[in-house]
């Protein structure tokens, strides 16, 4: 049951503002200029599997010191809760945060992205974007601390992983098909950004208090 919950919470991990409003950059930088399916493919692949690096050892770590982190809990979510606060006032248009507006220098350099280079991008987008699905992934790694058991923290985080990789997989996949959503998003990004940020100023208030 805690394995299903945990790749429940992968998957509302993709859905999670900040990420789905940036889903059409990232598959176009999947993509690059020639919109190769096998190459869309094999880089959104290597894209999970760096995220997945990253949060198995996250996961390790949790269940290392799972007393440690179950103790400071409290003062965990809340620097959590700020940050995507923070988060929210950016996609507001009230603060400028300049390792979210990383688009032109995506573009310029997306047709040499490689497998080797996806995975990076990938372990980078686990870093930067880990407080933007803070809500999800701490639930995932209490999970994993109490566990207190090296290899089940580390699985349950390659589970965590899963469901929020899978999504990333099948929109490359179908990148044609969904070709008209994503210019609807990006006609409305405006819109989508500042209803965004609302939510995750709600999400980062409800995660401290």
């Amino acid at each position: 049951m805690d394995f299903l919950l945990i790749f429940i919470e992968g998957v509302a991990s993709f859905l999670s503002p900040c990420v789905l409003t940036m889903l059409p950059m990232y598959i176009s930088y999947f993509a690059g200029q020639d919109k190769n399916l096998k190459r869309t493919i094999m880089n959104s692949l290597g894209f999970v599997l760096g995220f997945t690096i990253i949060f198995v050892l996250l996961g390790i770590f949790a269940s290392t010191l799972g007393k440690v982190i179950i103790s400071n809990i409290k003062y965990i979510n809340i620097i959590f809760g700020s940050i995507i606060i923070l988060f929210g006032m950016h996609y507001m248009g009230l603060l400028n945060i300049k390792i979210l507006n990383k688009s032109k220098g995506m573009k310029k350099s997306r047709d040499n992205l490689s497998f080797f280079s996806a995975i990076i991008f990938g372990m980078i987008f686990s870093v930067c974007w880990t407080p933007c699905v803070g809500v999800f992934l701490s639930s995932a790694l209490m999970m994993s601390a109490t566990s207190a058991n090296i290899l089940k923290g580390g699985f349950m985080l390659l589970i965590y992983s899963i469901g929020l990789g899978i999504p990333f997989i099948l929109t490359s996949i179908f990148l044609e098909r969904l070709r008209n959503t994503f210019n609807t998003i990006k006609k409305h990004y405006n819109i989508i950004n500042k209803i965004a940020g609302i939510i995750l100023i709600i999400n980062g208030i409800a995660l401290i208090f």
